[in-house]
């Protein structure tokens, strides 16, 4: 049950007949006692004729997940099968770091029809967001009083980092067309794979010389490099008391998330392997073996759910997995 802002000024209007009565000699409490029955009575009828809102049907449809930051649209379908127009007010009971209305939604729900409900989600919070049911009140028809009831309608939405440093791509991307040889780019030394041999010219570096190839061909040989291919790169992100400190709108795990997301997209456009491990004492989110175009949307949909632990890294159990993690020689990112 609930009553309606009609209520106060209906007990209000009680101050007519109080006035008027006492003034031919009848006594005030008698007068407003008898005013606050009949106010009682009416709620009271006013309930009972208001529909039942547990006869309503609710479906839910939403999106599985959506960026921090961004609209998400949340849809409720009310069904009413009695016999009966229910008139009243809906309120989804999102927690309110989801970003959803706050005033409850006016609805008109037909006997026998359907009403759908529209509402614009703004996430604020990374993780998984849940509504588990909506309350629904339904008026009576003298808009004093009515029903209240709770429905089941579980929701989820997974709200996702919002990867903000994508808008660095683009020059990273245009640097990384460099070193793989699209323009003119010369690429030697340590970290690069042989490419192929050709003759020595004035200026080269002469610790490039192949004295073998010399020895055979009886002219000096040199070798040429290219960017190394399908490197392993391992992504550590510390989920420790330190990634909970505040780096200016965010915290410190978020600015490392933000970051593996931008080293990801690159080395998955290189063409090379991506290993993400978050944890602190327990391993938080892991994801290996996912390449190409799959490997953000991946990174993106572990992270999510994912919070700062006050509790201090175990460190010696951070590199026994990353030791574990590839056999093959790897760049290790610590973020």
């Amino acid at each position: 049950m609930f009553v309606t802002g009609r209520l106060p000024i209906v007990v209000a209007g009680g101050l007519i007949p109080l006035v008027l009565l006492s003034a031919v000699g009848v006594p005030p409490w008698a007068v407003f006692g008898v005013w606050l029955a009949l106010v009682v009575a009416a709620v009271a009828v006013d309930t009972a004729l208001a529909p039942s809102p547990a006869d309503l049907s609710v479906a839910r449809s939403l999106p599985a997940r959506a960026r921090r930051g961004e609209v998400a649209l949340s849809e409720l379908r009310l069904t009413n099968p009695g016999s009966r127009t229910v008139r009243g007010w809906v309120r989804d009971a999102w927690q309110p770091t989801a970003g959803a209305p706050t005033t409850r939604a006016r609805v008109d729900v037909p006997a026998g029809g359907a009403v759908t409900l529209r509402a614009s989600l703004v996430p604020r919070r990374r993780g998984e967001l849940t509504s588990d049911f909506v309350v629904v009140r339904s008026l009576g028809p003298l808009g004093l009083a009515g029903r209240q009831q709770r429905i089941d309608a579980r929701g989820t939405l997974r709200v996702l980092p919002p990867f903000s440093s994508r808008r660095h791509l683009p020059s990273r991307l245009a640097r990384l067309r460099e070193l793989d040889g699209e323009t003119s780019v010369q690429v030697r030394g340590r970290g690069t794979e042989f490419d192929s041999l050709r003759e020595y010219v004035r200026g080269d570096d002469v610790r490039s010389i192949d004295w073998r190839a010399t020895a055979r061909s009886g002219t000096t040989m040199l070798r040429t490099w290219r960017p190394e291919r399908d490197r392993h790169i391992v992504v550590v992100i510390d989920t420790g008391r330190t990634a909970a400190t505040r780096v200016d709108d965010g915290v410190r795990l978020d600015a490392a998330m933000e970051a593996t997301l931008l080293l990801g997209a690159l080395a998955a456009r290189a063409g090379d392997h991506v290993h993400l491990v978050m944890m602190d004492r327990v391993v938080r989110a892991r994801v290996s073996g996912v390449d190409g175009a799959a490997l953000v949307p991946a990174l993106v949909d572990a992270m999510a759910p994912v919070e700062a632990q006050l509790i201090d890294t175990d460190w010696s159990e951070v590199a026994s997995l990353v030791r574990r993690l590839t056999v093959r020689p790897a760049l290790v990112v610590l973020l």
